[in-house]
């Protein structure tokens, strides 16, 4: 902006030649000097920024009735150049807006009206707070699958609004973030002492406390990293920065399953000990589990989740019409959900997880005779049978909780001797199995509905210890046919 603008007073009279006065009219001012109320009206100009090509321009506006009016309408033009604070582009386009409304002689727009133009969408009055901000974003977030949502909102709850709920968002920075997971750690700390005291006092006083580990917090970061995100996006709210980015955390790497090995039992039997949060069974246990099993009536579930890995849910959820025991396929198109202790019904979140998978001939065989087994069922229930449409089912035909199976599963596994894993191990079990007996990768991966065959190779190529030593051997024998009958060793 050029200069600070002015505000005049013209008239239309014109001189003897007919030449517009203009503002040298001398009936605009009385004998005293003051500016007349009868003749002549009030106008205000200043120079606008160029346009985009360059061009000098001026906003100029006449007819106005008095000089507080002039000088409030230039004042309304310099408040809307402010607008762009300093930004050449901006001071562009507010420039043609200004000029726009000049020209076809309108209102010009209101400050906020203009920061709606310039940023693409209304302007809020208040910046909220975060937990204000966190309510709104997860309310907005429709295409959220119920876990994830639930995930959120545990996050939230417990750990995001207690400690950072205050702050207003424009305000918080990355030493907020780091303060909470100090804090979260302290509290870990303290927890843990606690449980692991002799104190039958003190251990009470932590009974039930539950201990955010390094994993949870960075589950917590990853979701103050996604709602901060969407508000760097929005041009109604004044954050620049995603400070939950630039919080430091320890790196934590991803759990990869570890086998039972005759060592690893030994110490769990004497000591208590679970290596991993990520156990599976080796192949001599699978059996084992198996026999202990097919005394059951749900056996069938379980040979198939040892075998093919689908998950616990999608095991659970499979129906009937999705079962095509003469081509030996299933189709996973479902998944029962667990939160808290109620289900819902969905479709696999991605679409790796819709998927077809291929059955061998003794699981064909014995889902066959489980069909003929809830065919009898069914009629023996009459009336009482529950149309579920499901493969697996309780007696009257109503489906399996995926918590009650758990639950099962764990109470045969104890039967059976074995030390503990969980029922997705069985399904990590299916898939260490499978790339030991040298199946495809890329088949084991599509199989289990992993998005990349590297996921499935690097979390389970080397869980059994019999496989990397043969591969050890192999390559040893393999250098060793090179070496020739003269090397050392020979």
């Amino acid at each position: 902006m050029a200069n600070e603008g002015s505000v005049f007073k013209r008239c239309a009279c014109r001189d003897e030649a007919g030449r517009p006065l203009g503002v040298k009219c001398a009936r605009l001012k009385r004998p005293s000097g003051a500016w007349s109320s009868a003749h002549g009206s009030w106008g205000f100009q200043i120079e606008l920024p160029r346009t985009a090509e360059g061009r000098r321009r001026q906003a100029r506006r006449t007819g106005l009735a008095d000089q507080a009016g002039a000088r409030r309408e230039l004042g309304k033009v310099k408040a809307l150049l402010e607008v762009a604070e300093g930004d050449a582009d901006a001071e562009v386009v507010v420039a043609d807006v200004i000029a726009a409304a000049l020209k076809a002689r309108r209102e010009l727009p209101g400050i906020e009206e203009m920061k709606r133009r310039l940023l693409g969408g209304p302007v809020r009055a208040e910046v909220p707070t975060l937990a204000q901000w966190l309510g709104e974003w997860l309310g907005a977030r429709a295409d959220l699958a119920p876990k994830t949502r639930m995930s959120y909102q545990c996050h939230i709850d417990r750990y995001l609004v207690p400690h950072l709920g205050w702050v207003r968002l424009d305000r918080l920075a990355v030493g907020h973030v780091q303060a909470m997971f100090e804090a979260i750690a302290q509290e870990a700390e303290h927890v843990q002492a606690c449980k692991a005291s002799e104190d039958v006092g003190v251990r009470a006083s932590v009974r039930g406390r539950r201990v955010p580990g390094l994993a949870t917090r960075h589950r917590i970061r990853a979701t103050l990293r996604s709602a901060l995100s969407a508000a760097v996006a929005r041009p109604d709210l004044p954050v620049q920065v995603n400070v939950a980015s630039h919080a430091a955390l320890p790196s934590c790497a991803r759990k990869r399953p570890l086998v039972w090995t005759v060592e690893r039992v030994r110490r769990y039997q004497e000591k208590g000990e679970v290596p991993s949060a990520v156990m599976v069974w080796t192949p001599e246990q699978t059996a084992a589990f198996l026999a202990r099993a097919a005394q059951d009536r749900l056996y069938p579930l379980f040979h198939l989740i040892a075998l093919k890995g689908p998950r616990r849910g999608e095991a659970v959820a499979l129906q009937w019409e999705h079962v095509r025991l003469d081509e030996a396929q299933i189709d996973i198109c479902s998944q029962v959900v667990q939160l808290g202790w109620k289900t819902i019904t969905t479709t696999p979140k991605s679409e790796a997880g819709r998927r077809t998978i291929t059955l061998d001939a003794e699981t064909v065989q014995l889902l066959r005779a489980w069909r003929k087994r809830q065919a009898a069922e069914r009629l023996a229930a009459g009336q009482e049978w529950v149309d579920s449409g499901r493969v697996f089912t309780h007696v009257d035909g109503s489906g399996l909780h995926p918590g009650w199976v758990s639950r099962l599963f764990c109470r045969i596994a104890a039967e059976a001797g074995l030390p503990p894993i969980t029922l997705h191990g069985l399904r990590h079990g299916a898939a260490s199995l499978s790339l030991a007996a040298e199946v495809d990768v890329k088949v084991v991966s599509a199989e289990l509905g992993h998005s990349s065959t590297w996921f499935t190779q690097d979390t389970y190529q080397s869980v059994f210890p019999e496989v990397a030593r043969e591969a050890a051997e192999a390559t040893a024998a393999l250098v060793r046919a090179g070496a020739g009958p003269g090397a050392p060793g020979r």
